[in-house]
């Protein structure tokens, strides 16, 4: 079988690109404008050398670089379909793995010609991931789950830069927080309105009705609470003046924007919420992931009909261990490898911590694994929960049956 490999360096204006034929033999390595235009010449000159050739079969290749190869990816493998009777297939390849198969050739230069190159190579080789797919339904559902992703790194991220501005103005509460949730409407009352010096002035009684008032009268022990937080705000360093009104500034602006963001990311759970409603999926099924869990993992898996087992799944998801094993030696402890897809993982992961609160099943394999870790354990136990996790959710998807708990089993 004759093969044309196309290996494409994508990059915001231009991309760099490569024909290629089976042996390895550069036919051709030119550029093409980053637009609707460019895309149109590269797909009748792909036509042209796959006639010129007797081409049986088409590989296209280009990194998944940000989005700026989205656009010609997705136009080549439908347009193909309308053009062409040969074979053709285009592959987004992973960056690191095309970094790692380059380190196999001496002294090569870094340029888009040698990078359109390497990828071509790497097309000639095999080993492929799964061939691009037209489906537009869960690309859709993909940048609203991939933007929620994004904004809950950034709301993670911005919440510990809080935390730090806390132990400026705050110290005690930051090393021993009275509070179950230090972003609680209490806490950030006392962090916002009060400051440590007042607390220590403050009479209990004072304090007491500061608390129920900013509680709403939820706390069991108001006047213990209270004694415990001025034992705080005294052991509590003592900001110089000169910061105060800095440190509080930032710690107004940094809850401002941790506020914004959640407020979209509700937005955005909102519009998954009802665009899932076209979807039907029977994940949803399983007490503790909901509409937004259940996208995230069917936006990245898309047809579970790519995947031939559990197995294939959770390499792809990057939920694999890697085996350390020399003569007659195999080591206990093993790495997941840094591998897979970090989308799924994220959702997998954070409907695995969910489920395992309401299913039996499952908070009995997490507390198993929990005794079991050495260290990071809720870390490490709640990892091997999604892996098994993922079993469960090729099941759902490839027989469409809903999920049957453990007390409703006969």
């Amino acid at each position: 079988m004759a093969n044309l490999l196309v290996g494409i360096d994508v990059s915001l204006r231009n991309h760099a690109v490569q024909f290629m034929n089976d042996s390895g033999d550069a036919l051709a390595s030119f550029s093409v404008a980053n637009d609707l235009t460019g895309a149109e010449s590269l797909l009748q000159r792909i036509l042209h050398s796959a006639d010129k050739y007797s081409t049986d079969m088409i590989r296209v290749g280009m990194e998944a670089t940000s989005n700026l190869g989205w656009h010609l990816a997705h136009f080549l493998n439908a347009r193909f379909h309308d053009v062409t009777q040969v074979k053709a297939q285009v592959f987004v390849l992973n960056a690191r793995k095309v970094a790692r198969f380059k380190k196999g050739y001496d002294s090569l230069p870094k340029n888009d010609r040698i990078d359109a190159w390497v990828i071509a190579d790497q097309l000639r080789f095999g080993r492929l991931p799964h061939a691009l797919t037209s489906a537009v339904q869960y690309e859709a559902l993909q940048r609203l789950t991939r933007t929620r992703f994004h904004l809950m790194k950034n709301i993670a991220r911005d919440k510990t830069y809080f935390l730090n501005q806390v132990f400026l103005k705050f110290s005690g509460l930051r090393q021993d927080n009275p509070f179950s949730n230090l972003f609680g409407a209490t806490c950030l009352a006392v962090l916002q309105e009060l400051e440590p010096e007042q607390i220590v002035s403050m009479s209990i009684t004072e304090l007491v009705d500061f608390l129920k008032e900013k509680g709403k009268n939820r706390f069991d022990n108001p006047e213990e609470l209270a004694a415990y937080l001025q034992k705080l705000a005294r052991s509590s360093y003592r900001l110089d003046k000169a910061m105060t009104d800095p440190v509080n500034l930032s710690l107004s602006v940094m809850l401002s924007v941790i506020n914004t963001m959640e407020k979209e990311v509700s937005k955005l759970d909102k519009e998954i919420e009802k665009l899932m409603k076209s979807i039907p999926e029977t994940l949803s099924s399983v007490k503790g992931i909901g509409p937004v869990f259940a996208a995230g993992i069917i936006a990245e898996i898309g047809d579970i009909k790519r995947f031939s087992d559990h197995n294939a799944l959770a390499k792809y998801t990057g939920l694999v261990w890697s085996q350390y094993q020399s003569g007659e030696f195999e080591s206990d402890e093993t790495k997941r490898l840094r591998t897979g897809n970090k989308y799924l993982r994220y959702y997998l992961i954070q409907a695995a911590n969910s489920v395992r609160r309401y299913d039996s099943d499952y908070a009995a394999f997490y507390a198993k694994k929990y005794a079991e870790a050495l260290k990071h354990q809720h870390k490490r136990a709640l990892v091997l929960t999604a892996r098994k996790l993922v079993r469960l959710v090729f099941m759902l998807l490839k027989t469409r049956q809903l999920y049957t708990p453990p007390e409703r089993r006969g």
